[in-house]
């Protein structure tokens, strides 16, 4: 089950998904902890336990975080990678900005130290190639972004050393913003590395929230919280609408 918040113009609603259905299951209004307790009162409502879930995915928001712990204490959650890459993503970002202060070349390449390397085209490669050459923190940011990343595809039997040996390695890097994700990777250890057993992500969170945010554009936008709960429901609560024969 994943659990995360998305803000849709000025309205945040947590939506509750069944990963295996591909399903909303609930959604709040808001995104603090006690929207978990809602959750569970609903699921409970409906002939549900909490004792059924067998794993938790979200972001490392403190809400989320203290509303598992509060409401789902028997749960294992995981941490979810994208969340995690976007975090890291906006530190590498930062190292970039302080860089740019001596080098005002760096202002004109952020997407090509955010974008996934395969997705850039021969041109943009050489470039960013150049780039590493010649800024050697931002480079060094983006090194270990990608290093980072390899933690994902590492054997179960091996990832927690990666992942140990690569925090020590960014905490000496001496980039600071790097060195905070690194810590707060470390603060949160158990999360990122349930991946490594569940591997779960919010991946279909994503998807679902494309849906979402597409009925909200043909609608041009909704006035309150309960209408784009109801659309939300409308779009992927996969809701039974057959009539008794």
């Amino acid at each position: 089950m994943d659990e995360t918040s998305r803000r849709h113009g000025h309205h945040y609603v947590s939506m509750f998904v069944d990963l295996d259905r591909v399903k909303v299951l609930f959604a709040s209004p808001g995104r603090d902890a006690e929207s978990l307790g809602r959750f569970k009162a609903d699921l409970e409502a409906h002939g549900g336990r909490a004792e059924q879930l067998s794993e938790l995915c979200a972001d490392m928001a403190p809400a989320y975080r203290k509303g598992a712990e509060r409401y789902f204490p028997r749960v294992p959650i995981t941490f979810d990678r994208y969340h995690l890459m976007q975090n890291l993503n906006r530190a590498v970002d930062q190292v970039r900005r302080q860089e740019q202060e001596n080098a005002s070349e760096l202002k004109r390449s952020r997407y090509l130290w955010l974008m996934n390397p395969g997705r850039l085209s021969a041109g943009q490669r050489r470039h960013l190639t150049r780039l590493r050459r010649e800024h050697s923190q931002t480079a060094e940011a983006y090194r270990l972004k990608l290093s980072f990343q390899e933690f994902y595809l590492q054997p179960a039997s091996e990832a927690e050393l990666y992942l140990a040996d690569w925090i020590e390695m960014a905490i000496k890097s001496g980039l600071e913003p790097i060195a905070d994700f690194a810590c707060s990777i470390a603060e949160h250890w158990d999360g990122v590395v349930r991946w490594i057993h569940s591997r779960i992500s919010n991946g279909v969170l994503e998807a679902i929230s494309s849906l979402v945010q597409a009925a909200k554009r043909r609608a041009r936008g909704y006035r309150t919280t309960e209408n784009l709960i109801a659309v939300v429901y409308l779009t992927a609560g996969k809701l039974d609408f057959g009539l008794p024969t």
